[in-house]
């Protein structure tokens, strides 16, 4: 893969490898002594023959059957672009951004209110993700108000496919839809066993905060062991609500949920793909809102991003989103924070570039200013080569005392190595003022329209687009 998805300069870490073995050890407490609640029978059956002690719906699992999963996990998985490319290999220090998933609203970028989103807003997502070259995959980032709502799962799915080659992480709202997008994704790929050895698509589900492996989250995560798919088990524990307030006990708790989760598709399938994260949200207080861009949040994700290297999984992060009401100066500086952060960090399938107003929006804007930060950011991560060229000795001796570097060959042959921005302005007052005094949200906003206005993706082949119009609308009636 190419050396821009990986981390070359050295890793942000915030615990010591005894404080990370501590974090595994209480949660492996947890599991033993408080356990899980599980609400699916068929679950509940599966663990209690795999060993764990079950009185009614309350599962517990001894230690030695969690240490068993981990010992089965594959340190590495392999998402596909659409045509069946290798296009994102989660594992190690590789980082991969994309786009958040469900949120009810969007900002619409030419009245520029907010209002509900819509399945157009799904396609017009997917078409920004497949042109910006640093944005590597898709999430629906809305919940489409304008199709029938107990299957606007399967219409994104549906906008998603049709709109970018990217590889696709995607929400269900129940086992049928599941199965039903499966079905969509198998077409796709010329079959079902062409669909597990070259997958373009993971599903994202849930536990339930605290502890709980709720009826159809727990099929959802089933049926993709079965099917040997990947998914993304991560639980959204907030803090003072319904984990505890401290971040250490939010981490436990919430590492107790991702490893009773992961149990569980281990004893169906062993050795799933499973990516690996979470997300420890402090709750305000003040307005009961759950806050993406905390010191708090940021924390306790980095640690997650430490726990997934421990366990030797891929992770499952957080980048370029904020708490902000609009896009403005806040929303840039938050999601700007988040972006460098988990690039130090190096999480690998980082999500929800894009989302303001506490995750319950999605802005366009954000969206393409962060693929630009991306980009600076990667810049940076990528470090740079120390050998006899770049150190340049000869050229200074060449060039000597009050001499000059512009028209050196040295000069012309390394400057395009330097990162050059799009929307970011560098351009000196005069002309800025001359072209209108335009801020970065003009500009991005100009960007968005362009892209929607002139951009066209690589068409799916007309006879798969039939085939999905009508698994669609057969299960629409």
């Amino acid at each position: 893969m190419q050396d821009k998805y990986r981390l070359n300069i050295p890793r942000l870490n915030i615990l010591s490898k005894d404080k990370l073995e501590l974090i595994h050890l209480s949660s492996l407490e947890v599991l033993r002594r408080t356990g899980v609640a599980v609400k699916e029978p068929k679950a509940i059956e599966i663990l209690k023959k795999g060993g764990c002690f079950v009185e009614g719906e309350r599962v517990r699992m001894p230690s030695h059957l969690v240490e068993w999963t981990l010992r089965n996990n594959p340190p590495r998985v392999c998402l596909c672009d659409r045509n069946g490319n290798p296009s994102m290999f989660l594992e190690e220090n590789n980082t991969y951004f994309g786009t958040g998933s469900d949120t009810p609203n969007v900002v619409d970028p030419y009245t520029g209110k907010r209002r509900l989103a819509m399945l157009k807003d799904i396609e017009n997502v997917s078409k920004i993700v497949d042109y910006l070259d640093d944005i590597s995959f898709v999430m629906c980032s809305g919940i489409a108000s304008d199709v029938n709502d107990n299957i606007s799962d399967i219409y994104h799915f549906e906008a998603m496919v049709n709109n970018t080659e990217k590889p696709i992480i995607f929400t269900a709202w129940s086992l049928e839809n599941l199965k039903t997008i499966i079905e969509m994704a198998e077409v796709i790929a010329g079959g079902e066993e062409k669909l597990k050895n070259s997958p373009f698509l993971a599903l994202y589900t849930e536990p339930i905060s605290p502890l709980q492996l709720a009826k159809e989250t727990t099929q959802k995560l089933m049926y993709m062991a079965e099917k040997s798919l990947p998914v993304v088990f991560t639980p959204g524990a907030i803090m003072g609500a319904t984990a505890p307030v401290t971040i250490p006990g939010g981490l436990i708790q919430a590492n107790a949920e991702i490893l009773a989760g992961y149990v569980l598709a281990n004893l169906i399938n062993e050795g799933t793909p499973f990516v690996y994260g979470g997300g420890v949200l402090l709750m305000d207080m003040a307005t009961s809102l759950m806050c993406y861009a905390s010191p708090e949040f940021m924390l306790a994700t980095s640690v997650f991003t430490d726990l997934a290297r421990y366990y030797r999984l891929p992770m499952f992060s957080f980048a370029g989103c904020s708490d902000s009401n609009i896009y403005d100066q806040q929303a840039s500086l938050e999601g700007a924070l988040w972006i460098l952060l988990s690039s130090l960090n190096g999480g690998n399938l980082v999500h929800d570039v894009g989302y303001i107003n506490n995750g319950l929006t999605t802005s366009y804007e954000q969206l393409v200013v962060s693929n630009e930060v991306i980009s600076m950011v990667r810049r940076i991560t990528q470090g740079f080569d120390m050998n006899e060229e770049t150190m340049a000795l000869d050229v200074i001796d060449e060039v000597g005392p009050g001499g000059e570097y512009l028209t050196s060959a040295h000069t012309l042959k390394h400057f395009k190595e330097n990162w050059f921005p799009s929307l970011i302005s560098k351009k000196p007052y005069e002309i800025w003022e001359s072209e209108g005094k335009k801020d970065l949200k003009t500009r991005a906003n100009e960007k968005v329209k362009e892209i929607l206005e002139s951009y066209n993706p690589e068409p799916l082949e007309e006879s798969l687009k039939k085939e999905l119009r009508k698994i669609v609308k057969s299960t629409d009636k």
